[in-house]
């Protein structure tokens, strides 16, 4: 735990106050995202018990004391001790005289803080319409990570640098969010987004570079840029949740474990992605997805086959009217943070050279894990939280260069036996949720089974046999409202006649 000493005296009277009783708090730094009074924002000094669960009032302005004031004239506070991540979110709070609500419990030490809601101003108790805002703020406060290095980095940093919904998009919310949280992006980040504001806030240049500076600022601060640290993985759930979207293919299962398991030993994201090729209608997407919910990250998908140009993925300059961020700035942005699961789907469409460009090359910096630049963003681009799944039906198509950032799983096709289990434990049952049918209303034989499967044996995958199993679900689903039956069993017989209609 770091001492710290702020003397924010702001005339001589005041500074001659300070040298003879220098106020002081402790900063602490912390990773709880759920303050309780255990663990909480901040402790006020509680002379006498003055305060018990809930007071309100406001944080004296920084400039001259770091105390807290109740709206009982007798009762004002100092801060003991205050999560680093909270400094100067408490110093805005100050200087902006908003009027809040702590949330408390008397501990040894202190009052112990672990809610903060804004209030009306005056004696009401009544949450303020910006009480949203500020919520927004905290949670993103929560969620993020400040070391001590990071937090005097920030400080040196800071006296350089001279309706709203929960997205920060007016220029005004991005001020305060930029003041409060700037220590929670990195700092090239937080050196843009200064550059920027001040272009947004500009007279002296084209109304059309304010409104761009001002919707890349936008893009970036609602994106929760959150350190490369990983949490171990529980190689059992990881192996159920992939049983869940995949049947059978024990050997794939085993090295996508092995490959994301390397967590656990380095915290860290392996230095490969992992590239799935198979035939079409394998479950690669399934796995994709399933990886996301393994990490216990968010994913963003991007279909290559619809990318032509470069500049799709890599955005466009903001000399142009109709510029705006690539594909994959828009994928951080969807995500909401900056440590995700990228889905590549149809990597062997990537190499597609033309007059601008080839995309795979723009794909290969995102990949090398060193960071990328967004041209409309005119900013690098932390990318070690990325991890790139990618999936491809030809490997032949697929260059070098791109094969060799990845760890490749081939999935082989089907076998008729997996095909048939497939079609009996999970597509059919599936299907049958779906229609509102019971497993009692559409039987289907093991006989009928097999003349499915024979029916699709020259198509890769299992996706004809949904497909299958909807058209008998469904015929049977008919036979049962016209016909008053209350049971339809496809047999050997009744399930050719049905594949031949």
């Amino acid at each position: 735990m770091a001492r710290r000493v702020f003397d924010f005296s702001s005339d001589e009277d005041d500074k001659k106050v300070a040298d003879k009783n220098p106020i002081t708090y402790k900063v602490f730094y912390s990773d709880v995202s759920i303050p309780t009074p255990r663990e909480p924002i901040m402790v006020l000094r509680n002379p006498a018990g003055a305060f018990e669960h809930h007071i309100s009032g406001h944080f004296m302005d920084p400039a001259k004391r770091t105390s807290f004031s109740s709206d009982d004239p007798n009762a004002q506070a100092d801060i003991v001790k205050i999560d680093a991540r909270f400094v100067e979110f408490v110093k805005w709070l100050g200087a902006n005289k908003i009027s809040v609500r702590l949330s408390g419990k008397s501990v040894r030490g202190g009052f112990a803080i672990y809610k903060i809601r804004e209030v009306e101003s005056g004696i009401s108790s009544q949450l303020s319409a910006q009480d949203g805002f500020l919520q927004y703020m905290i949670g993103r406060l929560l969620d993020s990570h400040i070391s001590e290095d990071e937090f005097e980095a920030g400080s040196s940093e800071e006296e350089e640098a001279d309706d709203d919904s929960m997205k920060l998009t007016s220029l005004q919310s991005i001020t305060d969010f930029l003041k409060c949280a700037g220590k929670t992006f990195p700092s090239n980040i937080r050196s843009w987004a200064r550059r920027n504001l001040a272009v947004a806030n500009s007279d002296e240049v084209s109304s059309e570079e304010r409104r761009h500076a001002q919707r890349a600022l936008s893009t970036m601060m609602n994106i929760q840029w959150k350190d490369s640290y990983f949490e171990s993985i529980d190689p059992v759930a990881a192996r159920r949740i992939l049983d869940e979207e995949l049947y059978g293919m024990e050997n794939v299962k085993q090295r996508i474990i092995e490959t994301i398991i390397q967590i656990n030993r380095t915290h860290k994201l392996p230095a490969y992605g992992i590239l799935l090729i198979g035939p079409a209608g394998t479950g690669k997407s399934q796995i994709a997805y399933a990886i996301a919910r393994i990490l216990k990250l968010p994913w963003a998908a991007l279909d290559m086959s619809a990318v032509h140009d470069p500049e799709q993925l890599t955005g466009s300059s903001r000399i142009y009217a109709n510029a705006k961020p690539g594909s994959i700035m828009e994928a951080f942005s969807r995500a909401g943070q900056s440590n995700l699961v990228f889905i590549i789907n149809e990597l062997d469409k990537a190499d597609n050279d033309s007059s601008s460009g080839n995309p795979a090359d723009a794909l290969l910096t995102l990949l090398d894990n060193l960071g990328y630049t967004d041209n409309y963003m005119e900013c690098m681009i932390p990318t070690t939280g990325v991890y790139p799944v990618a999936t491809a039906n030809d490997r032949s198509r697929i260059s070098d260069p791109l094969l060799t950032r990845f760890a490749v799983i081939e999935l082989p096709d089907y076998t008729h036996d997996e095909k048939r289990t497939i079609f009996l434990k999970y597509s059919l049952p599936r299907v049958l949720r779906r229609l509102g049918l019971s497993e009692k209303e559409c039987v289907v034989t093991k006989e009928a089974a097999d003349v499915v499967v024979e029916h699709y044996k020259n198509v890769s995958g299992v996706r004809d046999l949904e497909q299958a199993a909807e058209h008998m679900a469904a015929h049977a689903l008919y036979l049962i409202e016209t016909s008053g039956v209350k049971t339809v069993k496809y047999d050997k017989k009744t399930a050719q006649q049905l594949m031949n209609s």
